[in-house]
């Protein structure tokens, strides 16, 4: 869409030179020699961006600055007069405007300092328009959680409802295990929805890891795998490791390495095909050591590879919609990885399969080990 821009000076020669230059460069100009009319353009257009000059007869430039900022903060407001000093360039600041051009002025100098301020404009409008994304996710992620606790609790209160009334028959015995079996699968997905919301509150508080020493990561991908065979197992799902003889250390915190590789396994097994494969891999690569965690599972739409790692979000469709989650697992992983310095990649194909890669800064003995002696004096 064409940029509109309005001008407000009262000189005559400064609004046909600005008009001309603009209108050259494919803008949409309206001019106006005085503050008060101008102000109505603005509520009126509802321009991109407005050039103001300071001095005018009348309404001065800068309770113009002050009213188009409270009008709408995006209207990238700049200041030009042939009057310019410091203090007045804080003060135009001050009430909103984003920069300051002195008369006289090139054709170029205005070309890119409008251009530089609706890029500007941009920037903001979509910072704005993502924290609102970001707020209203948020409140769907309360309902969500809130229903996830709902549910199972609900399930718990009637089991037990059920066992205390319960008589004496010859199969008592078996209802009662039987149901006493539901009642701790379904605290377990209660436990799991709180974890999530105790690792959700680290993240927004930016301590998510703790302190970075060495970590050698086979112990850690070993026991994670042990501790997802049963889950794994149910689902007829085969787990393989490639793992190397010698230790490779990274820099990490152990605790949330092991939450890590956790979130990974455990979606690779999620989101699988029965009877089907997670493999994990290892290697040195570049200074870094490289962890692959690939499935043969339903893969991930193309469309929804780059909000993948977003807190909240969950990928939309009839095979993933089966399984539970509260959106966080992905975004975990990616905090993680960037507070060790390293860095989370995916690979996927539909119907195939997807590779999670993640990158960790190596562990080097020597440089390594007097970094944290200095650190620890």
């Amino acid at each position: 869409m064409q940029k509109s821009i309005i001008v407000i000076d009262d000189d005559e020669a400064v609004l046909l030179s600005v008009n001309k230059i603009l209108s050259k460069a494919g803008f949409h100009v309206e001019t106006f020699e005085d503050g008060v009319s101008g102000l109505e353009g603005v509520t009126e257009l509802k321009p991109d961006l407005v050039v103001v000059d300071l001095r005018m007869p009348g309404l001065s430039g800068m309770e113009v600055i002050n009213r188009v900022s409270e009008m709408d903060p995006y209207i990238i407001i700049v200041v030009i007069t042939g009057y310019a000093t410091i203090d007045t360039a804080v003060e135009a600041i001050k009430l909103g405007a984003y920069d300051f051009l002195p008369k006289p002025f090139s054709p170029d100098e205005l070309r890119v300092i409008v251009n530089r301020g609706l890029e500007h404009r941009q920037l903001l409008q979509e910072s704005h328009r993502l924290e609102i994304e970001r707020e209203l996710l948020k409140r769907q992620f309360v309902t969500l959680v809130s229903h996830q606790l709902k549910t199972p609790l609900v399930a718990i209160h009637q089991y037990l409802d059920t066992l205390k009334q319960l008589g004496d028959t010859p199969d008592t015995a078996s209802k009662r295990q039987d149901w006493l079996e539901r009642c701790l699968q379904r605290t377990d997905e209660v436990l799991a929805i709180i974890k999530d919301w105790l690792t959700l509150s680290k993240v927004e508080s930016g301590s998510l890891t703790g302190e970075i020493l060495r970590v050698d990561l086979k112990p850690i991908i070993l026991n994670t795998m042990e501790a997802n065979a049963d889950m794994a197992a149910e689902q007829g799902i085969t787990l393989e490791a490639e793992l190397p003889a010698d230790e490779y250390p990274v820099k990490g915190d152990r605790n949330c390495l092991a939450v890590l590789f956790d979130n990974l396994m455990v979606n690779a097994i999620k989101y699988n095909k029965p009877e089907g494969r997670v493999s994990v891999s290892v290697k040195a690569q570049d200074h870094q050591i490289v962890v692959a965690v690939a499935d043969t599972g339903i893969g991930i739409p193309e469309k929804y590879r780059q909000a993948l790692f977003d807190e909240f979000f969950r990928v939309k469709g009839q095979s993933s919609g089966q399984t539970t989650g509260t959106g966080l697992g992905l975004a975990i992983c990616k905090r993680i990885t960037t507070e060790m310095g390293g860095t989370i990649e995916v690979e996927s194909e539909l119907d195939v399969g997807s590779t999670f890669r993640v990158s960790l800064p190596a562990y080097h003995e020597k440089a390594d080990q007097e970094e944290e002696n200095r650190s620890t004096k």
